[in-house]
């Protein structure tokens, strides 16, 4: 490995900052010096001005402006920059053999905690020293990325505001969390909030089957997640909700795997499909977004049970209280669940499959939790521009006028 400049592998000679900073502007970690670059796991200093994390150079023959160039623009340049000046002070608790240090105008002490981010790995050179390896951008540095997320050493006391909100996104709230050994099955995970979640798991280690009824998109989405991270473990396997025998056929190919399931995630749905009859002769909306999870929830259940703690997560959505399933005299009415042709209304058939997630989700995690699996019904978000919408242009129109007041996919947690 090429040697990285004297500032980033050693601290600056002397004890005070202001030292370790004049050296870090002498190599070109500060403003007015030249830039470390780091590119294919090895660092160069360049003579002229550089992005310090894509590593072209702003000055290069056809090099066009930050903002033009596909690298992230101002903000990724503003956060390179954040980690150079984070170089500064880490030095100086070096020189001290600390890994703590005191905030000089609130006094507030910070301390390094926890483990790696996901997709970073901690290896040693010939020379003795220590860097670190993002897997997922393939980048080496010797600075370590949990600086980035310094603790408090006397924390205050924790409040009743909660820790995350509809902002938050996937990766944050799985943010330092270890799934390694963890087996997910997610349906419908080849595009929308099955794909999001899918990927969320398998970056952090999680082995992850995309059950999806079209195996071309499916093995798509694998290969997207596999460009992020190539050791993430994950595959595609074929399930059609809208035929029992297909979800019969999922089963008995997953527990040939002789692995367990520790997560079920029934994401897959229908919305707005006109009338049309399954291979079982039952209202497609219906059998996909209910009937066909049940009884795959029910072909695994063994299997959750032996691998407790298990889970199971429905998604629904709040439009199930926009419904009724019973007659007049309070009974479950069984014809509106899979209702004829001439009874049939799109909006209202799924939000019975709706009202169904809900029910069916109650009454697993009263009979499974005291063998220790647990089931959730979730409410992903209100008119979450996906491809749920694409049986009709009217839907799409209306999802595309809500979609800048409405939840992305990255920010949905289930």
């Amino acid at each position: 490995m090429k040697a990285w400049p004297r500032w980033a592998r050693s601290p600056a000679a002397g004890s005070a900052p202001r030292r370790a900073l004049s050296a870090l502007r002498a190599e070109g970690g500060g403003p007015g010096g030249r830039s470390c670059l780091v590119r294919g796991g090895r660092a160069s200093a360049a003579p002229t001005a550089a992005c310090a994390l894509c590593g072209a150079h702003r000055e290069a023959p056809g090099c066009r402006s930050e903002l033009e160039r596909g690298c992230g623009g101002v903000a990724r340049h503003l956060v390179a920059q954040s980690v150079a000046f984070m170089c500064c002070g880490t030095q100086y608790s070096h020189l001290e053999e600390k890994t703590q240090w005191e905030h000089p105008k609130s006094g507030r002490r910070k301390r390094v905690a926890g483990d790696l981010p996901y997709g970073w790995e901690q290896e040693t050179d010939e020379s003795g020293q220590v860097y670190f390896v993002d897997h997922i951008n393939k980048r080496t540095t010797y600075l370590d990325p949990r600086l980035a997320f310094t603790v408090e050493d006397n924390p205050v006391k924790p409040t009743t505001r909660q820790k995350y909100d509809g902002n938050s996104t996937a990766m944050e709230i799985l943010q330092g969390r270890d799934l390694s050994g963890k087996v997910v099955i997610i349906t419908g995970a080849n595009s929308g909030i099955g794909f999001e979640t899918a990927k969320s798991f398998a970056l952090h280690g999680a082995y992850v089957i995309l059950a999806c009824r079209n195996m071309s998109r499916g093995n798509d989405a694998v290969q997207r997640i596999l460009m992020e991270w190539h050791k993430a473990k994950v595959e595609a396997m074929t399930l059609d909700l809208a035929s029992l025998h297909s979800v019969q056929h999922f089963a008995e190919a997953f527990k040939s795997k002789n692995v367990p399931l520790h997560i079920l995630i029934c994401n897959a749905a229908i919305f707005g499909a006109p009338w049309c009859l399954t291979e079982d002769d039952l209202e497609s909306t219906f059998q996909v977004n209910h009937l066909g999870h049940f009884y795959l929830v029910q072909l695994l259940e063994d299997v959750l049970r032996h691998s407790s703690p298990a889970r199971v997560v429905v998604v629904s959505s709040e439009s199930h209280r926009f419904t009724e399933i019973k007659d007049s005299s309070g009974k479950l009415d069984f014809s509106l669940l899979s209702p004829p042709k001439k009874e049939y209304w799109a909006m209202l058939a799924y939000n019975r499959s709706k009202l169904c997630n809900i029910l069916f989700s109650n009454e697993l995690n009263r009979r499974l939790s005291p063998h220790g699996v647990t089931s959730n019904a979730v409410h992903p978000g209100n008119m979450m521009y996906s491809s749920i919408h694409r049986n009709w242009w009217v839907y799409t129109l209306l999802f595309t006028l809500a979609r800048p007041f409405t939840k992305s996919m990255m920010t949905v947690q289930i």
